[in-house]
């Protein structure tokens, strides 16, 4: 039976116990998500603040440390740390802007491209398995729920994201 918050129809989905479970559930996939690319980090002595960056520097090459600390939502130390390792491994490099000589454009090195893809194949392989299982229907609701639970500006940031093809 469908429910949803129309009508007279039931809002069962939305008692505390269902809550509870889906919370539960968005904590043990969110550990089964990132333990493939944990793994891989460990060996590098990175973690997911490292990641992330590579994600996000791929996503859109060139873009600036600027544009990086409002997506991640970290602090400029923090990110410093981050990308101060990653550029000392070789796997981030930084240039000049043309327009802005100030602002430093991140790319990833053909190291930090073969790493990014192996952090991406590992979560893209659990995807596609957990979308496959769920069907479209299921994996479109899925996306309609991760939204609805963003702040409006993240979700701005993440809109902004899909509309850029970045």
């Amino acid at each position: 039976m469908a429910e949803n918050s129309t009508g007279g129809e039931s809002l069962l989905f939305l008692t505390d116990e269902n809550l509870r479970k889906g919370i539960e559930a968005m904590f043990f996939a969110y550990r089964g998500f990132t333990s493939d690319p944990d793994r891989i980090l460990e060996g590098l002595d990175y973690g997911r603040a490292h990641h992330r960056a590579v994600h996000f520097i791929n996503r859109s090459p060139g873009t600036t440390v600027g544009n990086l600390l409002a997506v991640l939502g970290v602090t400029k130390q923090s990110l410093n740390r981050v990308l101060r390792a990653l550029f000392d491994d070789g796997l981030v490099e930084a240039r000049v802007g043309r327009a802005d000589k100030r602002e430093r454009h991140l790319y990833l090195t053909d190291k930090g491209a073969a790493l990014e893809r192996a952090l991406s194949d590992a979560q893209r392989a659990r995807m596609r398995a957990a979308y496959r299982a769920a069907g479209p229907v299921a994996v479109q609701g899925f996306r309609t729920v991760l939204e609805a639970m963003m702040d409006p500006e993240q979700r701005r940031q993440y809109q902004g994201l899909k509309e850029s093809g970045a």
